[in-house]
């Protein structure tokens, strides 16, 4: 589900996620994470590293649990990892290779870097299911402006590595992803406070943090409330597991 290990005399925590297929984000793996969060991360704790194994990073949260009896539950777990992660306030890493889709992005976008390696593909195709992303409706504004956020978050298109780095999504695309975070380590962190680096990010995240209080418990009421009892949203839910085609009524 996930392997977590603790680098650089424990200053960096790596959380892999590793689960067939394509390390999709239910609600295990995301407590998974939540668990590891909570154990492994120390005082001296100056990174935190997410990287998927395989050729993917993540293809996103399960498309079974968006389903109207277990969406809420879904989105209460995966939004506390955000929650729990603006209360850590360390500095975090994405290491993207392959695609990165759904939750997978959402979780990528909101990490202090994402590096990615050239073939990379990332995207929010939430909207192809007649859904929408509560959390990349408000990291994406904020890590790379409103008109890319509402293209991505509209149009469901999947964008490349460079075309990513361009918009402000990508801090570098590498072949080598880990040299460049072992090196950014090296030369930026390793020298500097943990506790210095857990201000600093507070300090740069104040808006982000306060849009999350504020706006995320709206966005999830839309959710639930509004979208999921439309016959759209559980038509496209419902025709992507069935694997069929959807019949939307626009309504």
């Amino acid at each position: 589900m996930i392997t977590s290990e603790t680098l650089e005399g424990g200053a960096v925590l790596r959380i892999l996620l590793s689960q067939p297929k394509a390390n999709i984000l239910d609600r295990k793996m995301i407590e998974a994470i939540g668990r590891a969060l909570e154990t492994e991360v120390s005082s001296h704790t100056k990174l935190i590293v997410f990287e998927g194994a395989g050729k993917h990073f993540s293809f996103g949260a399960s498309v079974e649990e968006h389903r109207k009896d277990e969406a809420a539950a879904m989105l209460e777990t995966f939004h506390g990892l955000f929650r729990k992660l603006a209360k850590l306030a360390i500095p975090t890493c994405a290491v993207v290779r392959g695609q990165c889709l759904g939750g997978g992005l959402e979780l990528a976008s909101w990490c202090s870097f994402v590096i990615a390696s050239p073939e990379a593909q990332l995207g929010q195709p939430e909207i192809r299911l007649a859904v929408f992303p509560p959390m990349a409706s408000i990291v994406l504004p904020w890590r790379t402006g409103g008109q890319t956020a509402l293209d991505l978050c509209v149009s469901g298109r999947s964008i490349g590595a460079e075309e990513a780095k361009r918009l402000g999504l990508v801090n570098e695309v590498t072949p080598d992803p880990e040299a460049w975070w072992r090196q950014r380590f090296e030369q930026q962190f390793a020298p500097t406070s943990a506790s210095a680096l857990r201000f600093a990010e507070r300090a740069a995240r104040m808006d982000l943090v306060a849009r999350l209080e504020r706006d995320l418990p709206a966005l999830e009421r839309m959710y639930m409330d509004e979208l999921m009892n439309t016959h759209d949203a559980n038509e496209g839910i419902a025709a992507f597991i069935e694997r069929r085609t959807p019949d939307f009524k626009d309504g």
